[in-house]
């Protein structure tokens, strides 16, 4: 594990129990300049994650709570006249901030959802004809309950694309809730973490992942994943070349945090369900809950050549 990766995965293990996994492909996904979605029933720790990722990498840090009444306004800011100076003063929302939580995002309606995108993709937002830069490092880590939840509103796929990783939390182990219900309050814990990382050493990590070698046969070996995805008839949609180009990002990182140089299949295999498995549905199907199965199953079907 690389050297100064080691101490943020030790520090978010300590408010996060057990969920070791998760937490790498959490820590992978902001490497690789990536936003990231956790989907999963109320109550196992999203927002806690989400909460412990930007204390633990010392980022500003803003919540949204998304609802159905929200507002893009609520999100990117608005324009107040000024009597006084007898023009328009921009009041910034909370967008404008390193790490924003975007908390229950599937409960907004797809206007509110859509004042991210642009967000997400430039890192820039367009506010009556203004464009606006976010700061630096920008990150937006979205919370979702699952879809057959009354009340929610389903990403559609040009969202759901924004996302580099989807992942899942799922129930503790036994030993794990034990910890749980016997320690600390979680938001006690969170108040009372010291940064590990400064912003400005989270951007250098993640210039050193863009460096991270990838071979010739790694890149043959992804195109083969794509590939597959396009013609097998078990997906219905293929995945493109914005994902294969995610899933290269997202296994640097990965090798980065192991310490390798080079990008391995292994590393290719270890993100590959939580980069593509919000990408891929089965025939007739929008992507579901659960969905990283058919990341797995991709896995299986294409070998290492």
């Amino acid at each position: 594990m690389n050297a100064q990766i080691r101490p943020v995965l030790s520090t978010l293990g300590q408010i996060v129990l057990g969920k070791e996994t998760q937490l790498k492909l959490a820590i992978a996904c902001l490497l690789a300049r990536g936003h990231l979605l956790i989907e999963d029933l109320p109550g196992v720790g999203k927002t806690t994650l989400a909460h412990a990722l930007a204390r633990t990498l010392g980022l500003q840090f803003q919540r949204v709570q998304f609802t159905s009444d929200l507002l893009p306004a609520d999100i990117l800011g608005t324009s107040v006249y000024d009597r006084d100076t007898g023009s328009f003063t921009f009041h910034p929302g909370p967008v404008f901030t390193q790490v924003v939580l975007a908390d229950e995002v599937n409960r907004a309606t797809p206007k509110a959802q859509s004042a991210l995108l642009e967000a997400m993709e430039e890192q820039q937002v367009t506010i009556d004809g203004q464009t606006r830069s976010l700061p630096e490092p920008f990150f937006v880590i979205a919370t979702q309950n699952p879809s057959f939840h009354v009340g929610t509103f389903p990403l559609p796929e040009s969202q759901l694309d924004r996302f580099l990783m989807r992942i899942e939390l799922g129930y503790p182990d036994p030993a794990a809730e034990r910890a749980l219900l016997a320690g600390q309050e979680r938001r006690t814990l969170i108040h009372d973490l010291a940064p590990v990382l400064t912003p400005a050493a989270l951007v250098a990590l993640q210039g050193e992942v863009r460096q991270v070698h990838t071979a010739a046969a790694l890149l043959d070996y992804v195109q083969n994943l794509l590939t597959h995805s396009r013609r097998a008839p078990e997906f219905g949609a293929g995945l493109s070349p914005r994902a294969g180009l995610a899933l290269l990002n997202a296994a640097r990182a990965w090798a980065f945090m192991h310490g390798r140089g080079a990008v391995l299949p292994e590393d290719v295999q270890a993100v590959l369900p939580s980069v593509v498995g919000h990408r891929l549905h089965a025939p007739g199907m929008a992507p579901q809950f659960g969905s990283t199965d058919l990341g797995r199953k991709l896995a299986a079907e294409v070998a290492i050549p």
